[in-house]
């Protein structure tokens, strides 16, 4: 089943805990990048992020929190909210054997 993962960030510790942890963040992602299909910032109008959005293949969504969970990003403080929803995607039409 795929979850999308819509990340909020603190503004607050943003930038900081971005930048220093973004190494082991990126690490983390292609470790698990048989379950993170996809992964990117959210931007405001000035290029900034401001959150981050992940497509995920899960058995299910506590699966998925688990994963949110394990990324180096989120004791930081940076992830302010999280919410993950089931997705289903339509187009392109996904390939099946």
């Amino acid at each position: 089943m795929l979850f999308a993962v819509l990340f909020e960030d603190d503004p607050a510790c943003g930038p900081i805990a971005r930048k220093s942890h973004m190494g082991d963040h990126l690490a983390f992602l292609a470790a698990h990048a048989a379950q993170v299909r996809a992964a990117g910032p959210l931007l405001d109008d000035g290029q900034m992020p401001t959150g981050g959005l992940w497509i995920v293949e899960a058995a299910g969504p506590e699966e998925v929190k688990a994963l949110v969970h394990a990324d180096p990003f989120w004791p930081t403080g940076l992830r302010k909210a999280v919410d993950i929803r089931p997705w289903r995607q339509v187009f392109p039409p996904a390939v099946t054997q």
